[in-house]
């Protein structure tokens, strides 16, 4: 099976090293940087293709890996051209785009998968079969400021991430959702903080920023009994139980994997065995939903503060 990738950015670029690795042979590339192409082209084994109809007709699948304003138009005209795909995320800049692809997914009886990586991330792998009922959940997600990704407000660009997690443990629908942040260094809101209860009484806290000065990405679960600490960036899991009246430490051995190429792995999976990619359309589109309902709230107390002030 032959997998190719649209954009040749940051990501792009590291799909197509991984690819070439897994696939050992030349991964089809399109950008509309030509330059960028060539590029590239010198550092890895790529081969660039100078249209869409010209990619897809050498691929059987493809990686989007554009500016999420480009992801509904790749990956239309990658369905529709018979070609399953994996979109990063966010899956699309808004819920009408992203139902409109996951729709097309399933008449064309293709793969859609969204690239929420950290699902793949060895730590949350090791951690996952101790978290079976958290309520409640603290989220951080700092990270130093970069123009790469402020096309988005830091909900979609950093804060996504723990959402979609959240959503794939907690599985109760949203009762209420209370958020604030502001823009700092971007047009887009740089700093965001968002209270979310679900029905089942669970409570989630979320914190993302980009201007931070320390690289920080956890996610810690209180549950019955037990308290799990994930540690993305140092790839550990801090956890301890109540035994009678001892708390005790629990052993957790994380697997030393990359994430991306576990991403990879499950995707090319899903499209040659006809299974479910861990990270599916559906589940992308859900975590937008949730993230435009964060961002809507965050609008709404920028608003309510500026009727105060004025």
């Amino acid at each position: 099976m032959v997998t190719g990738v649209i954009g040749t950015g940051h990501l792009g670029y590291h799909h197509a090293r991984i690819l070439g690795g897994l696939t050992g042979s030349t991964v089809p590339i399109f950008d509309t940087d030509v330059d960028r192409m060539e590029q590239l082209s010198l550092e890895l084994d790529v081969r660039p293709c100078h249209g869409l109809d010209q990619l897809f007709e050498q691929c059987d699948s493809v990686v989007v890996a554009t500016n999420t304003s480009n992801h509904h138009q790749s990956v239309m005209k990658a369905l529709e051209a018979g070609v399953h795909v994996l979109v990063e995320k966010p899956i699309a800049s808004s819920t009408t785009q992203a139902r409109e692809m996951v729709e097309m997914a399933e008449d064309t009886n293709l793969v859609l998968a969204v690239g929420h990586v950290e699902r793949f991330n060895p730590a949350i792998l090791a951690a996952s079969d101790l978290i079976d009922n958290p309520l409640f959940v603290e989220g951080h997600r700092m990270a130093p400021f970069n123009p790469r990704g402020t096309d988005v407000s830091v909900v979609l660009d950093l804060m996504i991430h723990d959402i979609d997690l959240v959503l794939s443990f907690v599985r109760s629908p949203v009762a209420s959702v209370q958020a604030s942040g502001i823009p700092v260094l971007s047009g887009n809101v740089d700093i965001a903080s968002a209270r979310i209860q679900f029905e089942n009484r669970c409570v989630v806290n979320m914190t993302a920023s980009r201007i931070s000065r320390e690289r920080i990405r956890k996610l810690r679960f209180f549950q019955p009994r037990m308290y799990v600490a994930v540690d993305f960036a140092s790839r550990e899991v801090e956890a301890y139980q109540l035994v009678g009246e001892s708390i005790q430490p629990i052993e957790v051995r994380v697997p030393e994997v990359d994430a991306l190429t576990e991403e990879l792995k499950d995707f090319r999976k899903a499209c040659s065995t006809g299974c479910s990619p861990t990270v599916s359309g559906i589940d992308g589109l859900n975590a937008l939903v949730s993230a435009q309902i964060i961002s809507g709230k965050i609008n709404e107390s920028a608003e309510a503060a500026t009727g105060q002030s004025s």
